[in-house]
């Protein structure tokens, strides 16, 4: 399914500019070949950095389509919900159409709300581009060390997560395995022994990720980890 390509920048604030350069190319590279470009959005913080870049620059914003790597059961409108954060930063400022933005109904459960994105995604193509984080635990999504993720599910409802809340909605691994790309935001020391563990080969859960060209990692100084 491809390689993994790790490339270094200075600090946060880098990463979220090359971030933001990387998906207004996919998105121009996707129109090229289709009406749509499908886009899968993360939480965090260096996320929101690359998004409020994103707010601000110029692009066929109609053809996109928004979608959610991973969401908390929280209530629709709770500042913590990473769709919450999304339209704060960069949706709210441009015109992709509201029919265009799917979000995750995490405030319905993680059973119901995963089964409701299932059946969503079983009429929608394939990605074009998918953005994560990786956690201190190596976790990526709502993927975390431990859990069972059933390898025939498209969406995981998501139980005793590790950090509140508990419950949570999660992609699939198989799910982002068939996407065109993926592209990891990795930053802070807090990274640096789960960026240790994925090169030195443990099984954590972000070193399963693939897609169809592969991984690429856009690593600060400080979550880097040499080996």
């Amino acid at each position: 399914m491809g390689e993994t390509r790790w490339q270094l920048f200075p600090d946060g604030a880098a990463v979220a500019e090359e971030a933001a350069e990387r998906i207004l190319a996919a998105a121009t590279e996707a129109l090229a070949r289709q009406n749509r470009f499908r886009l899968v959005l993360a939480g965090g913080r260096t996320p929101e950095q690359a998004f409020r870049i994103l707010a601000t620059a110029t692009a066929d914003w109609p053809s996109w389509e928004i979608y959610y790597g991973d969401e908390r059961c929280l209530p629709k409108d709770h500042p913590e919900r990473n769709s919450q954060m999304a339209a704060s930063a960069w949706l709210d400022h441009v015109n992709i159409p509201a029919g265009q933005i799917h979000p995750m109904a995490a405030e319905k459960g993680a059973e119901a709300g995963a089964g409701d994105y299932a059946t969503l995604l079983a009429d929608t193509p394939p990605f074009d581009l998918v953005l994560l984080g990786l956690g201190e635990d190596g976790h990526t999504a709502s993927l975390f060390p431990g859990h069972l993720h059933p390898a025939e599910e498209r969406v995981h409802a998501v139980f005793d997560a590790p950090k509140p809340p508990p419950e949570r909605i999660s992609l699939s691994a198989a799910t982002i395995a068939g996407s065109h790309a993926v592209l990891f935001l990795v930053t802070g020391a807090g990274k640096r022994q789960a960026v240790s563990d994925w090169k030195t080969g443990k099984a954590i859960p972000a070193a399963g990720i693939s897609s169809l060209s592969g991984v690429d990692i856009l690593i600060d100084e400080a979550a880097n980890a040499a080996i």
